[in-house]
């Protein structure tokens, strides 16, 4: 063999011999950028009413003794377990032992009766006190037993406390998670830049099955066109509720992109208040729905993503009733209707929240109610102030919102809340629901209850939120359905 042909045959078994080395493993990234179009006021669920709260902390940082899964399904969460006596007045949870708090300190029965008394308390600041208005007492048996006892039977109890605003806090911390967090759950909070981005971290100390994901950051882009921009830069691994539906298309051609379309709980409505001249007028209410054409808002507003509704309550719910006829599009019998009310030259505020589907909503109405003699003034106002002026200070004609806690049609029986609604004989129904435990008679009252806020035209039913978001194709876990405002990161993880 020639000195030529040796060192080729030497470069040769080089070649083969590379050829066999195993390609260096890449490991899975263990971080998240998730997209969300507002900033909460707050990361306390027990003490503000604003979903962007629990779309950031449930389940990732704080824990209830129930909790939502992603099909809706009421779960244990740091109850593993209860029983419920005979009469349904007493539920008796058995609680995870090993569980801590953030902070270091022990987890165990007395945060519970903390927790639930202190938001059924007179002075508690919960937005959804009414899910604790039938216990009478809360009492510690042993540090992983507590006995709840309720005052009358209620069949959504479970339900109740699975909500954000029934998570387990801690005494010693309570009165900061508004700016410090401390929960129980799998990560725990890193920090809140304001206006910017709120970031979490993967909990090493957690009690249940560990994240897969070490470090989470929730980045607060309102701006649709800024949005679309992050998500084609990378800057963004996962919008879930993404404020840009026209632009999915564009994302579901591109394979570097998953579009995920699911339901919500978000009952969107054009909210009426109920005690306003001439808004106590139910002929005049009764004119503003049918003024008002779902299709073209779904269509011209959401670009098709959206479900029509006639009434507060979410169509992928057993027991909803299409109502939609009952307030069908008929601009004719809107000028009837206001005629018959004595009503003319009406000019009615309308204020919008950020979201895309109030703002581009709106603009939508107004056109509509143009039509039929109703003109309105639009003022388009920030979240907080929202929430000041409209949910807390009733000072509004109009409003478009969505109402994204489930299975919410009990918040008409409030007297004080925002639309002044709070019938007498609607309270009646949702108090007989609250006392029923067969299925097919609270399937009855619900069916009611949708009848009667629908005969009373309390408000306009628009649309059900579509969830309609984008994520990198290689981010999985995330939830399809949203049956509570959430972006559970609990299950998310980077296919390898």
């Amino acid at each position: 063999m020639t000195g030529k042909s040796i060192a080729a045959a030497a470069i040769s078994l080089l070649a083969l011999s590379v050829a066999f080395v195993p390609a260096p493993a890449f490991a899975a990234r263990t971080d998240a950028s998730i997209g969300m179009q507002l900033e909460p006021p707050n990361l306390d669920p027990t003490g503000g009413a604003a979903a962007a709260i629990d779309e950031v902390v449930y389940a990732n940082l704080f824990e209830g003794l129930t909790r939502f899964g992603s099909d809706g399904a009421v779960l244990p969460a740091l109850a593993e377990s209860w029983d419920i006596s005979e009469d349904g007045l007493v539920y008796t949870f058995h609680l995870h032992t090993g569980v801590k708090f953030h902070d270091g300190s022990a987890f165990d029965a007395e945060d519970v009766k903390f927790s639930l008394d202190r938001a059924r308390a007179d002075e508690s600041t919960n937005a959804q006190k009414a899910l604790f208005a039938d216990i009478a007492s809360v009492e510690v048996v042993d540090p992983a037993t507590v006995k709840v006892t309720l005052s009358k039977p209620n069949g959504s109890f479970l339900f109740n406390m699975a909500w954000g605003d029934a998570v387990i806090v801690a005494p010693e911390t309570a009165a900061d998670n508004a700016s410090k967090p401390v929960g129980t759950g799998p990560f725990s909070f890193g920090q809140w830049v304001k206006g910017d981005r709120v970031e979490l971290e993967r909990n090493p100390d957690y009690w249940g099955e560990p994240v897969k994901l070490e470090k989470v950051t929730f980045k607060f882009i309102s701006d649709p066109t800024a949005a679309f921009a992050a998500m084609m830069a990378g800057d963004l691994d996962a919008y879930p509720a993404f404020p840009a539906p026209e632009n999915l298309s564009q994302f579901a051609a591109d394979p570097r992109f998953e579009v995920i379309i699911g339901s919500t709980e978000g009952e969107t409505i054009l909210a009426m208040n109920n005690k306003k001249p001439p808004l106590d007028n139910i002929k005049v209410r009764q004119a503003i729905a049918h003024a008002i054409d779902r299709q073209a808002i779904i269509d011209g507003a959401l670009f098709g993503y959206g479900t029509p509704i006639g009434t507060h309550f979410a169509p992928h719910n057993p027991a909803y009733v299409d109502l939609t006829a009952q307030s069908a599009y008929d601009p004719e019998q809107s000028k009837a209707l206001l005629a018959e009310a004595g009503v003319s030259d009406l000019t009615l505020s309308l204020k919008l929240p950020p979201p895309s589907y109030a703002r581009r909503g709106g603009e939508i109405i107004a056109a509509q109610l143009r039509e039929v003699g109703i003109n309105t003034e639009i003022t388009n106002v920030e979240w907080a102030q929202w929430l000041e002026d409209v949910f807390k200070g009733k000072n509004f004609d109009l409003t478009i919102v969505s109402h994204t806690e489930p299975m919410d049609i009990g918040i008409y029986a409030r007297d004080d809340y925002y639309f002044q609604y709070g019938d007498p004989d609607f309270k009646a129904i949702m108090a007989d629901l609250a006392n029923a435990t067969d299925p097919d008679k609270r399937t009855e009252l619900l069916q009611a209850a949708q009848k009667k806020i629908a005969d009373d035209y309390v408000n306009a039913y628009l649309f059900q939120l579509a969830r309609a978001g984008v994520a990198n194709a290689k981010l999985k876990g995330l939830w399809t359905n949203s049956p509570t405002p959430a972006n559970d990161m609990t299950g998310v993880y980077w296919e390898e």
